[in-house]
């Protein structure tokens, strides 16, 4: 069996972070792994409280992993500090990690930061060049870009310009909901290439961004090639977003076992 590993905050709500990669992983086929760096209180109404790991903490989880169940591919999530940071990026190259999809958790859709100028810097100098692909939303992009996202035109223009920056691919997410998004994957060398997103009425998308990328790295672990692991990785998302799950007084999560058949009653 292929291994996957997420680096990430947990979610006590399941609908994103570590239980969504976890549970994504598991049902796209590979065994999942994880290093936590923050224990989050909330739920689908908000988040109430965070508790960072130390970067200590972290470097002996991801040490532990990688000495003994090696991943086929790493996807990491939200990260707020530059220790935490500076701790993946040096641990990942110290283990010839491959297949490292980076979500680039920053700006929410509504433009508000997400994390300190101090993460970002130590992100783009040191986590983004070392990944295989990254999978920021349109506010990002405009941060890693220095561009205004307007048109399709500008999404090709930011996306080439990450590229060119730094060195991997990127999957530029045309919204936030992916009922309204079109993504862009574009590789350097090659011409862009483009996936509709599928409109589906439900408001209920609570962690789309976790699950995607982690939905992306689980079929690179299996040994697809990028462009078929976006694809796969689209269409699972969708399928799990019509599943029309409805939990929560907030924007729900997706059913992530969408297509696990029920255990019969006993």
């Amino acid at each position: 069996m292929k291994t996957a590993l997420t680096i990430a905050g947990s979610d006590s709500s399941g609908g994103a972070g570590i239980q969504a990669d976890i549970k994504t992983m598991t049902v796209n086929g590979v065994y999942a792994m994880s290093a936590v760096t923050a224990l989050t209180a909330q739920n689908t109404t908000g988040v109430a409280d965070i508790m960072e790991v130390t970067p200590e903490f972290l470097a002996k989880q991801i040490d532990c992993i990688f000495t003994d169940i090696y991943p086929d591919a790493v996807k990491t999530g939200m990260v707020s500090s530059a220790g935490l940071i500076e701790v993946i990026a040096d641990k990942l190259k110290i283990y010839g990690a491959k297949n490292i999809v980076v979500d680039p958790v920053m700006v929410a859709t509504s433009g508000a930061r997400l994390i300190s100028e101090e993460a970002v810097t130590a992100l783009k100098e040191k986590l983004l060049p070392a990944a295989t692909l990254i999978t920021p939303n349109i506010p990002e992009s405009e941060v890693l870009s220095g561009m205004e996202i307007h048109t399709a035109e500008d999404m090709e223009s930011a996306a080439s310009c990450i590229c060119e920056t730094y060195g991997c691919a990127v999957l530029l997410k045309g919204g936030h909901q992916l009922n309204d998004a079109n993504d862009l994957l574009y590789r350097k060398g090659d011409k862009p290439v483009w996936f509709e997103g599928k409109r589906i009425d439900n408001p209920n998308t609570h962690g789309t961004g976790c699950t995607l990328s982690s939905a992306i790295a689980a079929n690179l672990a299996k040994g697809y090639d990028l462009q078929t692991a976006v694809q796969y990785g689209k269409e699972y998302i969708s399928g799990a977003l019509e599943a029309m799950l409805d939990l929560g007084k907030g924007s729900g999560p997706m059913n992530h076992a969408y297509f696990v058949p029920e255990f019969p009653k006993r």
